[in-house]
């Protein structure tokens, strides 16, 4: 017994830090900065004492909330690099990107509004979309996705989604599960396809044909 309570006791700290940190971010998302630690708190099912033992501020809660958001991004291209099936992972990238972004985009904003210099999270985007471009060439390459396809169109597809988190509670993942199977079908590889106009150049970065 006791040398299994330090373990439980690690693990029960693990699950509590997830949940804070999971209710912070549907919080943050609905809600904005302005909620309360004790809102968070009760969202988590833990009581206050617990909240700040793990984040003495919340300033140390906004910023882990944030770092998890990037983890969670980081883990989406992660895996699609990792299929097998390049058109298969660009297609889960579409989608669970978008799902995550209609859930926490008032918070992503709220986030770098008021902490703009909080987290340099340039290592991670950068990473990001090496591996969007990876699964991207590779969907190109077996002829599954339309080969002018270009970077920026991936931030093209981000920003018109952003209306999408004005819709309710309830309906977001259901409209931005719509929505990226909309984009993926206009995406996908046909010879009905007309030419793309020319390319906007946001990111300055294009995938090879």
């Amino acid at each position: 017994m006791p040398a299994t309570l330090p373990q439980d006791l690690r693990s029960d700290a693990k699950e509590n830090r997830d949940r804070v940190i999971a209710a912070a971010r549907e919080l943050f998302g609905t809600d904005g900065l302005e909620v309360t630690m004790r809102q968070i708190a009760r969202h988590a099912g833990v009581g206050p004492a617990t909240l700040y033992r793990r984040f003495p501020t919340k300033a140390d809660l906004i910023r882990a909330a944030f770092v998890d958001e990037l983890e969670a991004c980081h883990s989406i291209v992660a895996d699609a690099v990792a299929d097998t099936d390049p058109w298969r992972g660009f297609r889960s990238i579409i989608e669970r990107v978008m799902v995550l972004n209609v859930r926490n985009q008032g918070f992503t904003d709220a986030f770098l509004s008021a902490y703009p210099d909080a987290v340099d999270f340039r290592a991670q985007r950068e990473e990001a979309v090496r591996g969007i471009v990876t699964v991207a060439r590779g969907a190109i390459e077996v002829g599954a996705l339309r080969a002018d396809f270009v970077l920026d169109d991936f931030l093209i597809v981000l920003l018109a989604a952003r209306g999408l988190s004005r819709t309710t509670e309830a309906e977001r993942t259901r409209t931005a599960r719509r929505y990226a199977a909309l984009v993926i079908d206009g995406l996908r590889a046909s010879d009905r396809h007309g030419p793309l106009p020319s390319a906007p150049r946001l990111l300055r970065s294009v995938i090879p044909g």
